[in-house]
């Protein structure tokens, strides 16, 4: 019998849903799953690894056809080391580009809870 973790205890392990989890599977980001003698999916300690690095990338905004392109230079080995990391250098500076544009939104929000703050102490003080 093999061991490991359903489908629904993969997906809640990663947040997912079993129906992500299988989409996952179909579009190439995850290897072809082991699975028990009935056919169903068991998902390994690496298999969870891999998916909550696919979250990562994901959450992070990787477009899903360079997370798959991504599953396909690990796939192949040492060889395309360099093309993993080219494509993490740009993705990281996409990233980055991301969070300078959330601080200033992040800046814009405490100007406005600042101006609204002082604006409700004058209003309660003329209130009194």
């Amino acid at each position: 019998m093999v061991k490991g973790y359903t489908v629904g205890e993969a997906a809640e392990m990663v947040g997912l849903t079993a129906h992500t989890l299988r989409w996952y599977e179909q579009e190439g980001l995850v290897e072809p799953v082991e699975r028990d003698s009935a056919g169903r999916r068991r998902y390994c300690d690496d298999d969870i690894g891999w998916l909550r690095l696919l979250i990562r990338l994901r959450t992070t905004g990787m477009p899903v056809r360079e997370m798959r392109r991504y599953a396909e230079m690990v796939r192949a080995g040492d060889s395309s080391l360099n093309d993993r990391l080219q494509l993490f250098l740009e993705h990281r500076e996409r990233v980055l580009a991301r969070i300078a544009e959330l601080q200033q939104d992040l800046t814009m929000l405490d100007l406005k809870i600042s101006v609204y703050g002082e604006m409700a102490r004058a209003h309660q003080q003329a209130a009194v």
